[in-house]
């Protein structure tokens, strides 16, 4: 079968009636979860993993994990289109990809043209989520098929590289990423030992012989952290919103913002494909980009509509480019990634090059849904912009308690436990005081999903050798991998030492 074949069939899967309306719930609760300030769309995606679960189980094991896998990655990219509104009304960042839009796109909105940042945009953001799906598509089928010929050593060299790219741009310090990193990993060796059966940090407690489900430490330290973070800070919006009067831009705009919007997609794609840059990373850089070759560099900063194109092009694309890691290698590129690969294990999905093999309806189901989920983000996008602005006023007392109630009850409907419940309050605390204090959560979130496969890939590669630990450093792909990840921290080390700002990714 040709790429153009299986893209046929994934669109079937996608038009299917339940298919789209999971793509149209992900891409609605995506929106409202990026316009809403402090839910992120790592947040969003880990409180809505239980509920698919419960809105799928009367649907077969194949096809309840494609709508589960579509509906998330809906929230994922839909997260992104909505982080641009309190941007641009608010000047406050709905997710942390969007703090390059409040530069440029909060002074439009105070010289009255909010209406045509919020639609520019929306249609930058459309543009770049359709150049990322043709990228994903093309590069898909090739990549998996050279991650095959992948044995254990470079399986185990590439993990490590992933959670290297990961620490060394995630948050503040690389040392506290680093910190979390090993901390992830050491939260995922407890339970009973697949090898040999020996009990590991169980401390006697039945409950922990299964180790700590992923699902639970990521729902509790993002979203219910969240929930803390907001009672115990008392954080509240006391920005006043802008007003939106014409709402679609003029052909000056659209003129203004066409190669921005292509620049910033095309650069958003492909820093999204590297493992740990993410989306922040790619606004910012196409923010810096479009400054660097602006003919008039001095409006930046004070309402230039580039500022706002690129940008939000950028993020959007980095989203599409990021599922592409995911997807053919089974190495999260992001926080949001890891925790969609959390959702994968769940439906006993492995991501990775035998995907496309062993599941090619749910893989291509979910690519040709990305191209459902952008049209549905534009249609949503122009005519709602008034109702979204709504959203934001949203009082805190309201917000706490949907938070609180869907984190108890999905967590419950998956793991029947009680235990669970006081973990996931436990891990809330724990998410609350680590992010006050500037330690990055997704490196933490990462190390507990890639353990157990680092482990296993480990001991199969020590198996091969007869426990030699340089079959790692004597297969050449194992050792581009490692070579590769110690660039990528050296270098954030090197910049920091001479005292340059090292750009962050947050989102992680």
């Amino acid at each position: 079968m040709s790429t153009l074949d299986y893209v046929l069939h994934g669109l079937g899967t996608a038009m299917q009636w339940h298919n789209v309306i999971f793509v149209f719930l992900g891409v609605l609760i995506g929106t409202v979860v990026g316009v809403l300030p402090g839910i992120g769309p790592m947040s969003g995606v880990a409180l809505l993993i239980p509920i698919t679960a419960t809105m799928t189980a009367g649907l077969g094991p194949e096809e309840a994990a494609t709508s589960s896998i579509i509906l998330l990655a809906g929230v994922y990219y839909g997260a992104m289109y909505g982080g641009s509104t309190t941007s641009i009304l608010l000047n406050t960042p709905g997710e942390s990809s969007s703090v390059v839009t409040t530069l440029d796109g909060y002074q439009m909105a105070k010289q009255g043209r909010a209406g045509a940042a919020l639609a520019i945009s929306a249609i930058g953001s459309f543009a770049a989520g359709i150049i990322s799906l043709i990228g994903l598509i093309f590069l898909a089928r090739p990549l998996s098929a050279v991650a095959i010929k992948f044995g254990p050593a470079e399986y185990f060299s590439l993990m490590v590289l992933g959670l290297l790219a990961i620490s060394g741009l995630a948050g503040k310090s690389m040392v506290k990423a680093l910190m979390m990193t090993a901390f992830g990993l050491l939260l995922a060796t407890i339970g009973i030992d697949n090898v040999s059966g020996v009990e590991r940090f169980t401390f006697g407690i039945p409950e922990l012989y299964q180790g700590l489900e992923f699902l639970t430490v990521a729902v509790g330290t993002f979203a219910v952290g969240e929930v803390f973070k907001t009672i115990l800070q008392r954080e509240g919006n006391d920005g006043e919103i802008a007003k939106i009067n014409r709402i679609l831009p003029t052909k000056q705009d659209m003129k203004d913002s066409a190669a921005p919007i292509a620049r910033g997609s095309v650069l958003g794609f492909f820093i999204g494909l590297l493992p740990g840059a993410g989306a922040i990373l790619a606004s910012f850089f196409a923010y810096i980009v479009e400054k660097k070759i602006s003919k008039n560099p001095e409006k930046f900063g004070k309402g230039a509509i580039e500022g706002v194109a690129s940008p939000e092009a950028a993020n959007n694309a980095a989203s599409g480019g990021a599922m592409i890691p995911l997807l053919t290698l089974g190495i999260p590129s992001s926080g949001t990634t890891a925790i969609l690969m959390g959702a994968f294990i769940m439906y006993n999905v492995q991501p990775g090059p035998l995907l496309f093999q062993d599941h090619p309806q749910l893989a291509w189901g979910v690519i040709a849904s990305m191209f459902v989920g952008n049209l549905m983000l534009l249609i949503l996008n122009m005519p709602l912009v008034k109702v979204f602005a709504k959203v934001i006023e949203t009082p805190a007392k309201y917000l706490i308690p949907l938070i609180i109630v869907f984190s108890v009850f999905g967590v419950y409907a998956v793991q029947y436990s009680t235990f669970d419940l006081m973990l996931i309050m436990g891990c809330g605390l724990v998410g609350y005081f680590l992010s006050k204090n500037d330690y990055p959560l997704a490196p933490l979130v990462l190390g507990l999903i890639l353990g157990p496969m680092m482990e296993n890939n480990m001991r199969r590669a020590l198996t091969i050798s007869n426990g030699d630990f340089m079959i790692f450093l004597q297969k050449p792909v194992s050792l581009v991998f490692l070579i590769i990840g110690l660039i990528w921290i050296t270098i954030p080390l090197i910049m920091k030492l001479r005292g340059k700002n090292v750009l962050v990714n947050e989102e992680g």
